[in-house]
């Protein structure tokens, strides 16, 4: 008889840990298959806006108490150094990957959660009362909901043939970690041809620097350090990093051929969160955020279908309805921007733009971040203080 839970969550990344925990927290028996280990480093901005504060309180994890810093402020240069700055109202803060998965991991480890490390999903079929599982391990569980939270691209998106999956993309993302002094409490974006860069800090005064470019740029130059040294240096604040920071990584940390072409937030039944079902351009940043946010909404209407309010259908179509409604618009909005950089003509003109009407930066900013969905709750503020919604929010 194969293992038997109610979720099953694949990919153990920031959205499918948080929705462990809060799914554990509703006494809902969930596992988790991760295919890597903890900790470990990936290719992030690693910014995360306040918005998602009070729900990590709820899941039990304060990030802060790991060294997270406080942001408050931003930062976006030309190519010849020329800035433009805005402050973040709500605020953010900076933690990278390597810390924060592995605290969340071990989170659900305390509360006794299931994650079943360095173990892939290899395949699945669905019937009408639950989905089998096979795994890289040769193991079958079975789960009556499924949820995946594999990142960027993975291998359950050929699995299941997704449209997105198949298109050549000519993305590259690169990220270093540096001992460089910059103050701590502002993320910047730095602008060279083909790409941007950001940076910012992170726990124990540690400066971290990703950036995205196009693969066409790598192939042109040959390696990663010509590329870095005939695009990234034009920008003064990059080229001051790379030659006076101290490198921490032996190599850069890199991701290629993923796609911020539009993903469907359900797919076979299955609810997709964070980068699976979308992936927001680094250009506005806060695709953390976007995935904690992602596990609170799905967890929330997995406890009123658990709870017998709402049926497998309603679950599927409210997911995707509150999906859509609270992140289609960033992505759009990232989307759109992000034409505007990586050409010179068009870029300079972009950034002059933003010198002549420094107006249009926060506005930018505040239409790719959202509100506190804790403390709001998914269908009203008195959410969380009077259980679980009220039928008219059901017939919506």
């Amino acid at each position: 008889m194969p293992d038997q839970f109610q979720v099953g969550i694949i990919g153990g990344g920031l959205a499918g840990l948080c929705a462990a925990l809060h799914l554990n927290k509703l006494g809902i028996s969930c596992i988790v298959w991760e295919k890597g280990e903890y900790p470990r480093h990936k290719v992030c901005g690693e910014y995360v806006s306040n918005e998602t504060l009070h729900y990590l309180s709820y899941l039990g994890y304060d990030p802060f108490k790991d060294g997270a810093v406080n942001i408050d402020e931003f930062e976006i240069s030309h190519w010849n150094g020329n800035t433009t700055h805005a402050k973040l109202d709500q605020g953010a803060f900076g933690l990278s990957r390597y810390v924060f998965d592995h605290a969340l991991y071990q989170l659900a480890i305390k509360n006794n959660i299931t994650v079943h490390l360095q173990e892939n999903v290899t395949g699945f079929s669905k019937t009408e009362e639950h989905y089998e599982i096979k795994t890289s391990t040769n193991q079958t569980y079975q789960v009556q909901i499924l949820l995946s939270a594999h990142g960027k691209k993975s291998n359950i998106d050929r699995i299941m043939d997704r449209e997105f999956f198949q298109k050549d993309n000519d993305y590259l993302g690169v990220k270093y970690h540096f001992k460089y002094p910059i103050p701590s409490n502002l993320v910047a974006l730095h602008n060279f041809e083909t790409g941007y860069c950001g940076v910012s800090m992170v726990e124990n005064e540690i400066t971290n620097v990703c950036y995205l470019t196009s693969k066409s740029s790598l192939k042109k130059y040959g390696s990663i350090e010509e590329l870095e040294s005939h695009l990234l240096w034009t920008n003064p604040f990059l080229k001051d990093i790379f030659t006076n920071g101290e490198k921490l990584f032996d190599e850069p940390k890199t991701i290629s051929d993923f796609s911020f072409k539009p993903k469907k937030p359900v797919e076979d039944g299955i609810l997709m969160l964070g980068d699976a079902a979308g992936l927001i351009t680094p250009l506005c940043g806060n695709g953390m955020a976007m995935a904690i946010h992602a596990a609170f909404i799905a967890s929330t209407l997995l406890e009123a279908y658990f709870n017998k309010k709402i049926s497998a259908e309603e679950l599927r179509h409210k997911y995707a309805e509150e999906w859509k409604n609270n992140f289609q618009s960033r992505l759009d909005v990232g989307y759109n921007v992000q034409k505007l950089f990586g050409k010179k003509s068009i870029s300079s003109v972009a950034l002059k733009s933003l010198q002549v009407a420094p107006f249009v930066l926060p506005a930018i900013i505040k239409k790719t971040h959202g509100k506190d969905f804790f403390t709001k709750g998914l269908p009203g503020k008195d959410f969380f203080t009077k259980g679980l919604p009220g039928k008219d929010f059901f017939k919506q």
